[in-house]
């Protein structure tokens, strides 16, 4: 049986994921091999697009419940994976003067550390407990990326309970609050995934790409890099609403284990 016949009865209602951009780090890099790195310049000329072609930039939890009212056609989700210490100082203060929100995904055993997974890229800073703390306090969403940047898919049922469960609690935590999403390292995300992230209680999830296992708990993304100026990130909002068109995919959560088989 393939992965979208696990998926319940509502996944086949006419409602398309909505656009989500997908960053990471927001610095001035001489080296970025995993281009991954955006520089401030670049990002406030990208926020500035955003703006001016009347959208703005919210947290995915923030679009989510604006869909849910069926408000969310000038919304556009923002999305920080790996937690780097230069979204609060580079990218913060961009969407504050332009009246947005945004999503930080962090990695709870590693705060205040660096990028060790990424071996060939530079040594990036992490935010800090404190700062995560500061963060939550002002109103940005903190999400997980699990415990210690670890690809899901393929992991033990144990294994991804613990990724899942104990990452969440420990932000919860630390922030005195719900953390209720969830974004996959390295966008890494196959059914088993994909349930336990559900069960482990998030509302939604972020993966990268569309595919078989879109859904809230595999939400496709958008990615952005330096390169991407106002006319790239046009074609690439038309493209994400084409592959939505095409492939027919809609979304909604996986249904847990109990209730179906891969």
């Amino acid at each position: 049986m393939d992965a979208e016949a696990c998926l319940p009865a509502q996944a086949l209602a006419p409602r398309f994921a909505p656009w989500i951009l997908m960053y990471h780090s927001v610095a001035d890099e001489t080296e970025d091999p995993y281009l991954l790195t955006v520089s401030p310049e670049r990002f406030a000329e990208q926020m500035d697009w955003l703006y001016r072609s009347g959208r703005r930039g919210v947290s995915v939890r923030e679009l989510l419940a604006a869909q849910a009212r069926g408000r969310e056609s000038k919304l556009v989700g923002l999305t920080f994976d790996d937690g780097y210490a230069d979204f609060a100082r580079h990218a913060v203060p961009v969407l504050r003067d332009h009246g947005f929100t945004a999503t930080a995904y962090v990695l709870p055993d590693l705060l205040g550390a660096c990028n060790h997974w990424d071996s060939e890229g530079p040594r990036k800073q992490l935010l800090t407990a404190r700062q995560v703390t500061e963060l939550a306090e002002a109103g940005w969403e903190i999400g997980s990326h699990g415990l210690g940047h670890r690809a899901l898919a393929g992991l033990s049922p144990e294994e991804l309970e613990r990724q899942t469960r104990e990452s969440r609690r420990a932000l919860e935590d630390l922030v005195a609050g719900p953390v209720s999403g969830f974004c996959y390292p390295y966008g890494a995300v196959d059914l088993p995934a994909a349930r336990a992230v559900r069960d482990a209680g998030y509302d939604y999830a972020c993966a990268i790409d569309h595919s078989s296992l879109t859904g809230r708990h595999a939400l496709p993304r958008s990615y952005v890099g330096d390169r991407d100026g106002a006319w790239r990130l046009r074609a690439k909002h038309g493209r994400h609403h084409w592959r939505e068109a095409v492939t027919g995919l809609r979304w909604a959560p996986p249904r847990s284990a109990a209730g179906a088989r891969p």
